[in-house]
């Protein structure tokens, strides 16, 4: 259909043959067979396998740690945030996220609580590589603009897909961070 299109629009040495798909890299399909992570939000209303010792606070200012080890599809908040209903969101800065998961794609939903300056981040995974960012090119500790809120793919692993654990630190205060997806 496409091949057609562009035909007709002028286009020329455009084959009819099929073509064939190699997706690789960040275009890579979610690897569905092997994916053992699902969605999970961040707000006390509908969150999951929260494991941050303590348990969390509803709608309470409060300072987090995360425990020595966290099993598959558990997360933890370390820092000083509140957790709301909807959204979990940083008081102070150099607060993190780290979650286990079993899957070939990491995405998370975000967004700024202050519009007024970017937010620094550092990503990291738990095999001490650099995190494997497709939609955020980043090295350690680099500071981007958040949009209002969005999804971040923030990991595309190649195989064999395996658990790991992701690890975000925010710079800055006032980023709420509302759910997470596995692909």
């Amino acid at each position: 259909m496409i091949q057609q299109l562009l035909a007709e629009a002028g286009v020329g040495g455009v084959s009819h043959a099929l073509v064939a798909v190699d997706a690789r890299g960040i275009e890579a399909a979610a690897d569905w067979d092997t994916l053992q992570s699902g969605e999970n939000y961040v707000g006390y209303d509908r969150t999951e396998n929260f494991a941050s010792p303590g348990g969390a606070a509803s709608d309470t200012r409060r300072v987090y740690a995360v425990p020595s080890r966290l099993r598959l599809n558990e997360w933890a908040l370390s820092g000083d945030w509140t957790v709301g209903k909807q959204a979990t969101v940083l008081n102070k800065a150099n607060g993190r996220i780290v979650y286990r998961f079993h899957a070939r794609t990491f995405i998370s939903s975000w967004d700024r609580q202050r519009e007024e300056r970017p937010c620094g981040f550092a990503c990291s995974s738990m095999d001490s590589r650099r995190a494997l960012l497709a939609d955020l090119t980043l090295t350690t500790k680099e500071t981007v603009g958040l949009p209002k809120q969005r999804l971040y793919q923030l990991i595309r692993h190649p195989k064999p897909i395996a658990d790991r654990q992701f690890e975000i630190e925010f710079l800055d205060s006032g980023v709420a961070a509302f759910a997470f997806t596995f692909g």
